[in-house]
């Protein structure tokens, strides 16, 4: 029997998505966003509201960086997005990440995300706060690779689960995409 929860911000997995960008003064900033993901090819999609000082960096500088938040940075991936850039403009001092440029657009690239998506804004709804941008550059650090790819369990994303309101790690591989519907075609 399926018991009805009413409609509710709950999907299944949610990546826990960082959004890295540099305010007018080149301070960076980092905030965990949870509500979005591919929305196309090259392009990413997340919804954010208009107050958030990421949203404010993102519209003056038209750029940010995004990485997966990974089981070794749970703690500080939590911080980020529960302590406001707004509030404390030297939040990162707390996390222990070591900032760097972004090769290919000005946002910064936190050293303890293995995996980084640099992106220009296309779009953003001041009503809505869906935020749409172009994926410029992919980015992984080699400790996450295995013959050339990159390797999910060396990465160890997590997700969030609204539900519960924690942190989850992502489990064993379970099949082949493109290839498991064969055994029933």
């Amino acid at each position: 029997m399926r018991i009805d929860l009413k409609p509710k911000s709950l999907f299944f997995p949610e990546p826990v998505i960082i959004i890295g960008t540099y305010d007018e003064n080149g301070i960076p900033n980092a905030m965990n966003a949870a509500w979005g993901g591919i929305s196309d090819t090259n392009e990413i999609g997340i919804c954010i509201s208009n107050n958030h000082k990421t949203t404010e960096n993102i519209l003056k500088n038209r750029c940010f960086t995004i990485f997966s938040g990974t089981i070794d940075t749970v703690i500080a991936c939590d911080y980020v997005g529960m302590v406001s850039g707004n509030d404390e403009p030297d939040k990162l001092l707390k996390t222990g990440w070591h900032v760097s440029k972004a090769e290919h657009v000005n946002a910064p690239i936190f050293e303890e995300l293995p995996f980084a998506i640099e992106c220009e804004l296309i779009s953003y709804d001041e009503k809505s706060g869906h935020l749409f941008g172009k994926m410029v550059s992919i980015s992984a650090d080699e400790s996450i690779m295995t013959d050339g790819v990159i390797d999910i369990r060396k990465l160890k994303p997590i997700i969030f689960n609204g539900a519960d309101h924690s942190y989850m790690n992502i489990g064993d591989k379970v099949g082949d995409a493109f290839a498991d519907y064969k055994k029933i075609k």
